[in-house]
């Protein structure tokens, strides 16, 4: 039924992502979902989307759209897409054809497939090379539950073989499971597809990754700030390794050097300071207006200001912001004043007086008027400075100049009286 005969055909590549829809993968996840994508796209071959939704009473309908969104907020657009529960009767088909060669039984209204005892099951993994299994402690297992709704065993491996799957590339804990897919693979004398089994990430502690250690959705990432570019570069290299010692790729870059011969055996161990360090560089080279969007959709203080301030305050906080989230902890200066104490009271009124003598107010001159103030009246730099510092912002700033060009004068003047104030 529905085999391959042209030898072309057969040796295009075309993988799936295969989510069960109980609820937003995680990152783990996302990352066999990556690696499907990159390889697929590699050979120029298809990446399918396949909801795997046969165990109804698991089913969460809402996260459906949340698997597709979590795709395409990363690029990872899919050619093809199969939802199983509308595939019933595919399956019934082939159950037929396995009733017929007396492969199964009925089983008080489910069907269960006849282990045959006997020679051992082998294949070669991509990964982990020869893996062989002894089909005599394999037991007698359902394949159509009493619901009419196959099991995940058989609808994959019909799926796969119908979809023409030429890669099955999932993770390692469905190395126990091939046993079972092999088996029906012969039993309908299918040719397998190439199994490609990847390590987990593991957290800090070398095992399971956990919620506390990362183990987290791509859309919750997104919420925190993160990019979408500096998560596929972070997830693509937590398991592959690119040839030489570049680290920065963008997602076709990744799709260029992607192959399967550098997919590593060895679990990788999520690691939050490289994917903030892969935030940070990112954030460097993403375009100022597309910077300035993000953060307008969660900064409500940045939805206040006009493009215009709101520009020069990103180009004085970008450098020191990890996440699109920490905009607000780093640009607060500029909306409130901090706690730190004040310096001196003479010190501030001879500030007050310098700031009262600029009548032009732009950066340029505020950097040119502070200087020869600074010389005029033989005051140290870096102190006068510091004052200004304190006085206005009570907090650490970017280039001082700088930051008091994006405050008005008022302001500044109404900052400085205030910490007149203070006893």
């Amino acid at each position: 039924m529905n085999q391959v005969t042209d030898p072309e055909r057969s040796r295009r590549v075309r993988v799936r992502y295969a989510p069960s829809p109980t609820g937003i993968p995680h990152i783990g996840n996302i990352r066999t979902a990556l690696y499907n994508f990159l390889f697929a796209k590699s050979q120029k071959g298809q990446f399918i989307l396949r909801i795997e939704d046969t165990d109804q009473s698991r089913f969460v309908p809402e996260s459906v759209p949340k698997i597709e969104e979590s795709l395409k907020v990363l690029g990872l657009d899919w050619d093809d897409k199969h939802q199983q529960s509308q595939r019933l009767d595919v399956y019934g088909k082939n159950l037929e054809i396995l009733k017929k060669k007396n492969a199964v039984y009925d089983d008080g209204g489910a069907w269960k497939f006849k282990v045959e005892k006997g020679k051992n099951l082998k294949w070669a993994d991509v990964v982990h090379g020869d893996v062989e299994f002894s089909r005599d402690v394999i037991a007698d297992f359902v394949i159509v539950k009493s619901d009419k709704f196959p099991t995940y065993h058989f609808a994959s491996v019909v799926d796969d073989h119908q979809m023409q799957i030429s890669h099955v590339i999932r993770g390692d804990e469905w190395i126990s499971s091939t046993p079972k897919h092999l088996l029906l693979y012969e039993s309908f004398g299918w040719g397998p597809p190439t199994f490609v089994h990847i390590p987990p990430i593991l957290g800090e502690s070398k095992k399971k990754l956990s919620k506390r250690e990362g183990a987290k959705s791509v859309l919750e990432y997104i919420d925190e700030g993160y990019l979408p570019q500096a998560l596929v570069n972070f997830l693509a290299l937590l398991g592959w390794s690119p040839k030489g010692d570049r680290e920065l790729f963008t997602l076709n870059e990744l799709v260029a050097e992607f192959s399967l011969d550098r997919l590593n055996k060895n679990s990788p161990i999520f690691n939050l300071e490289k994917l903030n360090w892969f935030n940070k560089k990112y954030l460097q080279k993403i375009s100022l207006p597309d910077l300035m969007a993000k953060i307008k959709k969660i900064s409500s203080k940045a939805q206040t200001l006009d493009d215009q301030k709101l520009t020069k305050i990103i180009e004085l906080v970008r450098d020191r912001m990890t996440t699109i989230s920490d905009f607000e902890k780093y640009a607060k200066i500029f909306f409130e004043k901090g706690k730190e104490k004040p310096p001196q009271r003479q010190k501030i009124e001879n500030a007050k007086a310098a700031i009262e003598s600029i009548n032009v107010w732009n950066e340029k001159s505020i950097s040119n008027l502070l200087d020869q103030w600074i010389a005029k009246n033989n005051l140290q730099s870096a102190d006068f400075k510091n004052t200004l510092r304190l006085a206005v912002f009570a907090d650490n700033t970017p280039p001082i100049y700088e930051s008091l060009a994006v405050l008005k004068k008022e302001e500044v003047l109404k900052r400085i009286e205030d910490a007149l104030k203070i006893p």
